[in-house]
């Protein structure tokens, strides 16, 4: 399992807790395939020149997708098992998270998703520029008080490493149930270079043809939050 960063790292404010509840004797076991699937030489101490990664040696000449905060994990298992020949990487610093999807993986013997159980920053940090073919924001904390609002992902400082490690025509999608997140969003995902791809209402109403509804929508829904889908691209060179 990938190392804390050492302690002059300056910190990330993309996430709050890494821990929930206790994690399971069999959920403790899971954590041991992150030798198998848990990604390299992305934290500091692990990489301190901050080389950039290899995807190449990992995943060959297939398409790379990234996922922000994968959750639970079922909306990046489901792609992993309709796109097999994808390479999907994914940072998620929640820990219990990461104990489900690896859960997941073992259920279901994908084997083209590496793990990074940290901040997606810093994943970025690494990953080479235009090497990532569509990125996932999907139900991301929305922090609600005006105050923590730099904390979120559609800010700046997560936007532009996007951007940048994205090729050209890549796919960003987002989806959340808040509407000031949605409201932040078209505000400033255009802002940092993408170009939204909406024509009709339907397009941010309805989710996309290969949408596997996580279970923060579920509970959004049962709540009787509204769903928006959001799609951006990254312009052609």
């Amino acid at each position: 399992m990938a190392r804390n960063p050492p302690s002059d790292t300056p910190r990330r404010n993309l996430y709050g807790r890494v821990r929930g509840r206790a994690l399971r004797a069999s959920q403790k076991c899971y954590l041991d395939d992150l030798v198998q699937v848990g990604l390299t030489g992305v934290n500091r101490d692990e990489n301190p020149a901050r080389r950039k990664l290899d995807l190449k040696a990992t995943f060959g000449d297939r398409p790379v997708w990234l996922e922000v905060g994968f959750g639970g994990g079922e909306h990046l298992v489901h792609q992993a098992v309709r796109n097999p020949g994808v390479g999907l990487v994914a940072a998620e610093p929640y820990i219990n998270g990461v104990a489900m999807l690896l859960g997941k993986i073992r259920s279901t013997g994908v084997r083209n998703i590496r793990i990074h159980p940290g901040d997606a920053r810093d994943l970025m940090d690494v990953l080479p520029d235009q090497s990532v073919t569509k990125a996932f924001l999907l139900y991301p904390d929305p922090w609600p008080k005006r105050k923590h609002h730099r904390r979120r992902f559609v800010t700046p400082e997560y936007l532009a490493p996007l951007f940048s490690i994205l090729v050209p025509g890549a796919q960003f999608r987002i989806s959340t149930d808040i509407p000031d997140y949605v409201r932040q969003a078209m505000e400033e995902v255009p802002k940092a270079g993408f170009v939204w791809q909406a024509a009709r209402p339907d397009d941010w109403r309805k989710p996309w043809e290969d949408w596997l509804p996580t279970r923060y929508e579920q509970k959004a829904v049962r709540e009787g939050r509204t769903p928006t889908y959001l799609t951006f691209r990254k312009p052609d060179a």
